[in-house]
């Protein structure tokens, strides 16, 4: 499979695509106006301590508090991550109450894990990691680890015996990522003593500051894309920016030179990612309904709780046999779903509704073809067995608003329903309307509306003003006005239209 690396950037925004065989598989996105806070670590302020929840709000300087649960305080390191933090998340433990380990007002070190989504403000953890290119380092943490993405024991264990070697005594722990693989001991050190030396200044940063107060900013998106991903497992690495080419190519020369000539500047006349058809697909990714190569296609629904994502068949129909067009359209959609996943960054819990299948073989290889896909998402991702109604619930890490989250907002018209009321239906809530106004002695009233509706009256109910005249006893005039919205109507007292009695928006 060829991997490329794909970086579009401008003084307003930077753009960072990976592609799969030609296919996008991710896109991530930073704007100097919507900074990052994820991996940014803050001296903050214990705002409020609710046993209740067993958690506390912190006081980081940002617009909302960040939620910090009993889970996040410094503990023990288990689980061996690229990122760290492997304790994060983990409510089975038993922990001490967070009431005997914080109290309101009191200044404490959190690190960002999850940008604010929502109505939520961002999680924090006391559980603080400073990633590196090779090494991720934890100076609460005694434990030595390597990336579970390393497959082979006898390489795990080098790496780990060489680890314990380079960090002395009560100086943290650390986990070895997965492109340290195959390094060396002497690189392996001195990207440790780089490390810990980073720590040592945000400590005295810390002492000399008063919370809230940011004392530590991660790397922007371009630099942790290259520090986290650029590898030998990539085929290639194309930028369109030269002052961000000079760039990466002077951090790879000293940290992996021999990656260099997989470097490219882009100067075709045609944009980088219109070369690629990567806006085409940023586009498509908003929408609800995702065709598969089959010929059916998945509807793909976010919800406040969780995301829904719907299989059918479409136009494909097959030839003979129904399990077999089934299992093909099913097989088609878990490659899809796994793909959109990370296309779209969703996160939390997501169920899909797959078509049902009677033989619980091809159940199996729909769960084991998403589970194989899942496997390529750098997001912590869990699917469960397929249910007896054929839904496969999974969770995905969300660690930021979703793509459609951020680079969206409610529609106005609709207010984020996606849908507006059908002309008869505007309708009649203007006759009912019209009937309240009776009751508050109203003569004269001239009804605006939308010309769809306008048309809907003309077409459908000819005699609907000369009706409600009779009824309300209200001198009534239709008008139509392009200018409002298919489901807002305007009633005017008077001939005069000096003023709006009502005013309806469906919402």
């Amino acid at each position: 499979m060829r991997r490329e690396i794909l970086v579009s950037a401008s003084p307003k925004e930077s753009w960072v695509a990976l592609l799969e065989d030609g296919q996008l598989v991710e896109i991530m996105f930073d704007r100097p106006d919507q900074g990052r806070l994820v991996g940014d670590i803050y001296l903050g302020r214990v705002e409020a301590v609710l046993p209740g929840i067993q958690a506390a709000f912190v006081d980081i300087g940002e617009e909302k508090a960040g939620f910090l649960h009993v889970s996040d305080l410094l503990g023990e390191e288990e689980d061996d991550d690229d990122n760290g933090g492997g304790a994060r998340g983990r409510r089975s433990r038993k922990y001490p109450p967070i009431q005997d380990q914080v109290r309101k007002g009191q200044q404490i070190l959190v690190q960002v894990t999850k940008e604010p989504i929502s109505t939520k403000g961002p999680r924090v953890t006391a559980q603080v990691s400073l990633p590196g290119r090779f090494l991720v380092y934890m100076p609460f943490s005694s434990h030595v680890g390597v990336s579970r993405k390393i497959d082979g024991r006898d390489e795990r264990s080098r790496l780990r015996a060489m680890a314990k070697e380079i960090v002395p005594k009560n100086s943290g722990g650390v986990i070895v990522r997965t492109v340290g693989e195959e390094v060396t001991k002497e690189i392996l050190e001195r990207e440790f003593k780089r490390l810990h030396g980073n720590w040592k200044k945000i400590q005295r940063r810390s002492k000399s500051q008063k919370a809230p107060a940011r004392v530590h900013g991660e790397a922007k998106l371009i630099s942790g894309v290259i520090r986290d991903l650029f590898s030998d497992k990539f085929d290639g690495l194309t930028v369109d920016s030269p002052e961000i080419h000079k760039e990466i190519t002077d951090y790879v020369s000293n940290v992996a030179p021999e990656l260099l000539e997989r470097i490219h500047l882009h100067s075709d006349s045609v944009p980088l990612f219109d070369q690629h058809g990567v806006e085409e697909e940023i586009r498509q990714a908003f929408r609800k309904r995702v065709d598969l190569p089959s010929g059916g296609y998945i509807i793909i629904e976010p919800t406040e709780a969780l995301v829904s994502i719907d299989v059918n068949t479409g136009r494909y129909t097959g030839r003979k046999d129904p399990e077999h067009t089934i299992l093909r359209t099913n097989l088609d959609a878990a490659r899809e779903v796994a793909r959109q996943l990370r296309l779209r960054d969703v996160g939390g819990i997501i169920v899909v509704d797959f078509i049902d299948m009677d033989a619980q073989q091809n159940r199996d290889k729909v769960l084991q073809e998403l589970r194989t896909h899942l496997g390529r998402d750098r997001a912590r991702t869990k699917a469960f067995e397929i249910s007896d109604l054929g839904l496969i619930q999974m969770t995905r890490q969300r660690v930021r608003p979703s793509l459609f989250q951020s680079l969206t907002a409610p529609c106005l018209h609709c207010n984020g329903s996606g849908r507006v009321s059908t002309p008869a239906t505007v309708v009649r809530r203007i006759e009912r309307s019209l009937v309240r106004a009776a009751v508050e002695k109203e003569r004269a009233i001239i009804v605006r509306v939308h010309p769809e509706v306008a048309l809907q009256v003309i077409e459908a109910e000819p005699d609907f003003v000369r009706r409600l005249g009779r009824r309300t006893r209200i001198k009534l005039e239709l008008r139509d006005d392009p200018l409002l919205r298919e489901d807002e109507f305007h009633l005017l007292s008077g001939p005069a239209e000096a003023d709006v009695t009502e005013k309806y928006v469906t919402r």
